[in-house]
């Protein structure tokens, strides 16, 4: 089944008589004949559904879908991307141990590695991408137990070298996590360059219309947990009456530890309605991210001759400096652009203020033109030597275009720039 295809029919098959679309399942519960069929999902989760926090079939037929489209073997969607990346590094990670990471991510993930996981007593190691293999491994420690990088760098748009990365991680004993979220599996597919887990924020492009928050993490499914890193997939869970995950399930064993333990315990499962939606966006995803590409391209390259532009990033662009990663790993270059205003902040900030078609908004990735001003916003936490390693200038501008008729987009920048 090619990928459009799969955006339309993978995770729900309706049998004879049933419904068409998705339906939404709105129950926290479900019902079995006998005390024992329920006393036996409480022993493995798998084998039935008995509360809404584990699973719900409206999520569950988003999820196989998510992991069809990323050549996965299953997923597990979250309340927000945030969550995903979270459980992503717990379900491997506990006090004592280390991750890398590079810092060219988003600032939310920075936030979370360098402050909260500090706070757990998990370590985040920063290694820069332009670091050579040997810089790359002499930063690992016995106890590190991860690689996380974003396929599109948001907001530095940094294209991420996806096999070279993995097959350092994998030398060193360690699986690769890669964020997917601007790429989406439509422009690339990190599970063939070698990545073991693959995370999104569902709110951006896979949703596309801003009416549902979430994320999703999808496993693999071929890394070799059992080379004595990983005691907690391979050791017996006492919570579930010794059960080896490894030895249980095989290649599912990460998403199904995932599930049956670490969403039983943080309970961050999204709701029927909030799946329902998101996938309706999957449903268009293959035919807006062209769209979005298309039209994006069109946008750098205005921006890339405008005398008040200092620096335009967007990796479609034959000049910049990700271009030969993206020709590599990607299939299209996202609708997100950064650019650089001349007069740095100030400039940024009045620019901004008479856009009228895109909006001024915190968010990225919908079917709306919109705006954002990095640095004293969704990276506001970060402090000045933060904001340099991760590319991000004060007049820099995240401008994500959406699916209007670019001659109007267009349109929207040349007014904006006559009044600065």
């Amino acid at each position: 089944m090619k990928t459009e295809t799969k955006c339309l029919h993978a995770g729900y098959t309706p049998k004879n008589g049933e419904p068409r679309v998705l339906p939404i399942v709105q129950s926290t519960t479900y019902v079995y004949d006998s005390a024992a069929e329920v006393a036996a999902i409480f022993d493995d989760p798998t084998k039935g559904l008995c509360y809404s926090r584990f699973g719900n079939p409206t999520v569950m037929a988003v999820e196989e879908k998510i992991a069809a489209l990323e050549g996965g073997v299953g997923a597990m969607c979250t309340t927000s991307g945030q969550a995903a990346t979270l459980l992503s590094v717990l379900n491997i990670c506990e006090a004592g141990d280390s991750i890398i990471a590079t810092p060219q991510i988003y600032g939310g993930s920075i936030n979370l590695f360098s402050i909260t996981l500090k706070k757990l007593g998990i370590e985040c190691i920063y290694i820069d991408t332009s670091a050579s293999d040997e810089e790359i491994k002499a930063a690992f420690k016995p106890n590190t137990k991860l690689v996380f990088g974003e396929t599109i760098a948001n907001p530095a748009l940094a294209v991420f070298d996806i096999e070279r990365f993995a097959n350092i991680a994998h030398e060193m004993g360690v699986p690769l996590i890669i964020d997917n979220t601007f790429a989406t599996p439509i422009l690339c597919r990190p599970f063939e360059w070698g990545a073991d887990i693959v995370i999104h924020s569902t709110s951006k492009y896979m949703d596309g219309h801003a009416v549902q928050v979430g994320g999703v993490i999808v496993d693999g499914g071929k890394f070799d947990w059992t080379n004595g890193k990983f005691p907690g997939l391979v050791e017996p869970d006492e919570s579930y009456h010794g059960i080896s995950y490894t030895e249980t399930y095989g290649n599912m064993a990460y998403i199904i530890k995932a599930r049956m333990q670490l969403m039983r315990d943080f309970g961050c499962y999204p709701a029927a309605h909030s799946a329902f939606l998101l996938n309706l966006g999957l449903e268009t995803l293959a035919v807006r991210m062209k769209q979005y590409c298309d039209n994006a391209l069109t946008v750098a390259k205005y921006l890339e001759s405008c005398d008040k532009v200092e620096k335009v990033t967007y990796p479609g662009l034959a000049s910049d400096a990700n271009y030969a990663l993206a020709q590599k790993y990607l299939t299209g270059c996202s609708g997100v652009i950064s650019f650089i205003i001349k007069g740095g902040r100030p400039a940024a900030a009045a620019f901004m203020d008479h856009l009228k078609l895109a909006s001024n908004e915190v968010h990225v990735a919908d079917i709306r033109t919109c705006v954002l001003h990095p640095a004293s916003e969704t990276h506001r936490q970060l402090s000045d030597e933060q904001l340099v390693a991760a590319g991000i200038d004060g007049g820099m501008i995240r401008f994500s275009v959406g699916l209007e008729n670019v001659d109007d987009i267009l349109e929207d920048l040349k007014q904006a720039f006559a009044q600065i």
